[in-house]
């Protein structure tokens, strides 16, 4: 099991960037993405604009995953 961060791109709001995160929060946010039947550059794009300016994106996005799980 290779549980090291993987870098993939995103587009948020037309800006690429690439986020470094464990498979299996790249899965949870694929899957979160589908359950709302958007894109999964939408949903970062939501999560980033929500995170506070000293938050990077990627621990934004395991705290949303996390809270998202933790308030079902």
């Amino acid at each position: 099991m290779n549980d090291r961060p993987r870098k993939h791109s995103l587009t948020l709001r037309g800006h690429r960037t690439s986020v470094s995160l464990e498979e299996d929060f790249w899965q949870a946010l694929r899957a979160q993405a589908a359950a709302q039947g958007r894109p999964i550059n939408d949903l970062a794009a939501e999560i980033d604009a929500a995170r506070h300016p000293d938050t990077g994106l990627a621990t934004a996005i395991r705290l949303h995953l996390f809270r998202a799980i933790r308030d079902g």
